[in-house]
């Protein structure tokens, strides 16, 4: 009798071309934004307040853009990242419709590359993964990079596909929501002064705050996205006996961290690239700076891009990114590059 249960995918199951339809598909609503506030200090005001989405052109307030990355994110983890080593980077992320309350998401995903390690024990594995709503129109698509344990470690190496990725997503590229309008932005009401001209390329801001993880806040982020990654939640997963924390809890938390000095990047549309740089476990306390990369107009009145670096740290001295080695300082988490929407 053919087992029932599944032990998920091991690396030696990915091949190019490869399509895969996720279970199972989410309905998401105003719980989702009550707990996503509760486990964050998010408080960007598009996000939190249906009158002040209103005054900004929309017809309400959407679902965190962040929000919409973890459901989509979890739908794939049982297909992806169930035996992961670890979730390695990101790429080519766009934001291209609102999640509103009532919609029921769905992810796809295609494997596009497949690389052994030279262990032989594991494998990197891409996949290009779209996020879909009730009507079938896709919400969100990014790429991701895992690295995934073999289940029989004699298995034959697969042929090494590497997919060329572009360093970032063009700005003209970029879909800002359909009527939004940042002419009659309300400053004092969304918590900051600064609008897009205040901000140059090259500047840095310290974030200041710090959160501390504990373990059963992560745990239950993890479970309210799905998310089922055995380093999440089995210590025996791990060698050294510690849960992982989801990088998109350390990503969620950095997010919110940047509100003081973005409070007005409201809309996150667009991620270049983002890597997990050291692992995080409980106890760790995240801090948070920003550095401005690049800037952009858009067609939308009164609606400016900016391309932003979030660096999620453990401490350590602010700015400081990476060794004279060029490897990523210790105390470093997460190295994020994205696109924001901000009132000019």
């Amino acid at each position: 009798m053919a087992a029932k249960t599944s032990s998920g995918r091991f690396f030696e199951d990915y091949k190019p071309g490869q399509i895969i339809t996720h279970a199972v598909p989410r309905t998401v609503g105003p719980a989702e934004r009550a707990l996503n506030h509760m486990l964050y200090p998010a408080r960007h005001a598009l996000y939190s307040s249906d009158e002040f989405a209103r005054s900004c052109g929309l017809r309400a307030s959407p679902l965190d853009d962040m929000v919409a990355f973890h459901v989509v994110f979890g739908k794939t983890v049982p297909d992806i990242s169930l035996n992961a080593v670890a979730n390695l980077g990101y790429a080519g992320a766009r934001w291209l419709l609102p999640v509103w309350p009532g919609d029921t998401l769905r992810a796809v995903s295609e494997v596009i590359g497949v690389k052994e390690n030279s262990n032989g024990k594991s494998g990197v594995v891409w996949v290009r993964t779209r996020g879909l709503n009730q009507r079938d129109e896709t919400v969100l698509e990014y790429v991701r990079w895992v690295m995934v344990r073999k289940q029989d470690i004699n298995a034959p190496a697969p042929e090494t596909v590497i997919p060329e990725l572009a360093v970032a997503v063009p700005a003209d590229r970029l879909v800002v929501p359909e009527g939004l309008d940042f002419s009659q932005y309300d400053f004092e009401l969304a918590g900051e002064p600064h609008r897009w001209g205040d901000y140059t390329t090259g500047e840095k801001i310290d974030h200041v705050d710090g959160v501390t993880i504990e373990e059963a806040e992560h745990m239950l982020a993890t479970r309210l996205w799905q998310n089922t990654a055995k380093v999440h939640f089995d210590v025996s997963a791990r060698p050294d006996g510690t849960r992982l924390i989801y990088g998109g809890h350390v990503i969620s938390m950095a997010r919110a961290l940047s509100f003081n000095g973005l409070a007005n990047a409201q809309m996150v549309v667009g991620l270049n690239a983002g890597a997990h740089a050291n692992p995080c476990v409980a106890g760790d306390t995240v801090r948070a700076w920003s550095e401005v990369l690049d800037k952009a107009e858009t067609a939308a009145p009164g609606v400016g891009a900016l391309r932003l670096r979030l660096v999620a740290t453990r401490g350590g001295t602010p700015f400081e990114l990476r060794g004279e080695d060029g490897k990523y300082l210790p105390d470093v988490l997460l190295d994020l590059d994205y696109w924001a929407l901000m009132p000019m």
